[in-house]
């Protein structure tokens, strides 16, 4: 099992014309730093904003979340957030959704009855199963599904580190990229258009998980040299 990943500083000077821009969202709520300091590690011009335009402007966006569903959609909402979402996955931008993040891209949560989520993937967040530990608090395997560009130059069954007690059902098991075992088969991670999204934490996946966001940054670099 790795060890968890320290932070590190980066060479590269923020702002670089070589380091294509992404917009790390923040409204308010956990360690939203964590993900930015991740990102520019690998390459990013990372920057943790809730200024709208500087979204609109952004090569690729990112939505980290952890905590309760409930909370970080109103958060979101009550920031004036939402529709910077919309309108990153509408302009076919990157986006990567981690842990609540992902599960905020679904309809509905089972944590939170009543609040609707960004809708923009079909299913609902349900609890893990019964007979487990909640949260999941540990390094785990993945079980990669697709050969999807962010997986490229992954081990075998890499281990990547989750913190959740609650996991994605998508409606359409075709979005499923990776899942992991814990009581039974859980989706770790998805793939619908531009969007990818992550159960678990690669910012804190030591090498596996850097690399991760280092393939998301270099999809993010196409979109740059446009």
């Amino acid at each position: 099992m790795p060890e968890a990943n320290t932070a590190r500083k980066t060479n590269a000077s923020a702002g670089s014309s070589a380091r294509p821009l992404v917009a790390v969202l923040d409204y308010g709520i956990g360690n939203l730093r964590s993900a930015q300091k991740g990102l520019q590690f690998v390459g990013a011009d990372a920057r943790l904003t809730n200024d709208v335009k500087l979204i609109a402007d952004a090569h690729a966006v990112v939505l980290p979340g952890v905590g309760n569903f409930g909370a970080c959609m109103n958060a979101l909402r009550e920031g004036g957030l939402e529709q910077s979402v919309f309108a990153a996955v509408e302009t076919n931008r990157p986006f990567l959704g981690i842990c609540v993040g992902m599960q905020m891209l679904f309809e509905t949560s089972q944590e939170s009855p009543g609040v609707k989520g960004l809708g923009l993937l079909r299913g609902e967040i349900k609890w893990l199963p019964e007979g487990v530990q909640r949260p999941q608090m540990q390094w785990n395997r993945l079980k990669v599904l697709s050969a999807d560009e962010l997986f490229d130059g992954l081990s075998e069954n890499p281990w990547m580190y989750f913190v959740h007690s609650l996991s994605a059902v998508p409606t359409e098991r075709s979005m499923v990229a990776a899942t992991c075992s814990y009581g039974e088969d859980l989706v770790a991670a998805v793939r619908h258009k531009n969007i990818f999204a992550t159960q678990f934490h690669p910012e804190k996946s030591a090498t596996e998980g850097l690399r991760i966001l280092e393939n998301f940054v270099k999809s993010c670099a196409v979109v740059a040299s446009r």
